[in-house]
């Protein structure tokens, strides 16, 4: 695959200073007003100001200068524009008016983090010693952007912009609502899901393991509960931990470890789900307010009033 990860997000939101404060409790390193900067990633997170909360923005990585040619032929195919200069490719995605640049990048090299140790049936892994992670008492660091998701009013458009437009691989569908997208070897590093208008679902942020998901989740509800949306569980698509929480524009942010990886597309073969394997695998069940976010109204009436 040419194109390799999802380098960066811009959200806009109407009041920065206080989603900043929240994406620094969340562990992200704030390297410069409204700039954000993971572990392993760099900087991969801006805040912007907007009316109403919104994706404004997406960088994704590509490895050479043919590999953006080829995506300006697609996109052209397809009857979207783009401009090329040097080693950056603009276009918008049409539906949701999101701007999405492909940038030509070195591919993101991480030394492997030791496994954590757990005991288990006929394995000692941790012989004679507590579990490690109740010596850890550092704050929990989003190791790297995961990936974003994105509601649309129409689904199917914004899935054949990526992958058709930008080179997207499909990994997991939900049939008539949602698609799970990859431009890496995670799972899924874009979900496009059917909505009553456009709008920015969540962020999701990888940390090492299940402990740091409790670690991190719990954490940034000790002074805030009211933060709290989802979790802890595990997902059926991806297999991945998660625990979900709510910034104060109300866009959703996910820590999460253990995703899929797809690093042959000739060994995996996606796959179709419904009903509730489309959500969790195990974990308390999904509050309404995760599958229709409380402020969609509002949200709605803000666009109207963009658009006039």
């Amino acid at each position: 695959m040419a194109l390799h990860r999802l380098q960066s997000l811009t959200v806009g939101v109407p009041d920065v200073a206080a989603t900043a404060g929240y994406y620094a409790d969340f562990g992200l390193r704030q390297v410069a007003p409204g700039r954000f900067a993971t572990v392993h990633g760099g900087e991969q997170f801006f805040l912007a100001h907007s009316p109403v909360r919104r994706l404004l923005a997406m960088s994704v990585a590509a490895d050479d200068p043919d590999d953006l040619a080829r995506i300006a032929a697609r996109l052209k195919r397809l009857g979207l524009p783009s401009q090329l200069a040097g080693t950056t490719l603009r276009t918008r995605e049409p539906v949701a008016d999101i701007l999405v640049e492909v940038v030509v990048a070195e591919r993101l090299v991480i030394e492997p983090h030791p496994p954590t140790p757990y005991n288990g049936p006929g394995r000692i892994e941790r012989p004679g010693t507590r579990a490690p992670v109740l010596s850890r008492t550092g704050p929990v660091r989003p190791l790297a952007l995961g990936h974003v998701v994105i509601g649309s009013v129409e689904q199917e458009s914004t899935q054949r912009f990526f992958t058709e437009g930008i080179g997207f691989r499909v990994s997991d569908v939900v049939p008539g609502m949602a698609a799970f997208l990859r431009c890496s070897t995670d799972h899924h590093n874009v979900l496009v899901q059917q909505a009553p208008l456009n709008f920015l679902h969540h962020t999701s942020w990888q940390v090492a393991d299940v402990d740091e998901v409790g670690r991190g989740a719990t954490g940034m509800l000790a002074e805030h509960p009211e933060r709290h949306v989802w979790g802890l569980g595990r997902h059926h698509i991806g297999s991945n931990f998660f625990w979900y929480l709510k910034d104060p524009a109300g866009n959703f942010s996910e820590y999460y470890a253990d995703m899929d990886c797809i690093v042959d597309d000739q060994l995996w073969t996606p796959r179709s789900f419904e009903g509730v394997d489309s959500l969790y695998s195990w974990g308390p069940p999904p509050p309404p307010s995760f599958i229709h976010p409380e402020d969609l109204a509002s949200l709605m009436t803000g666009a109207h009033t963009e658009e006039g």
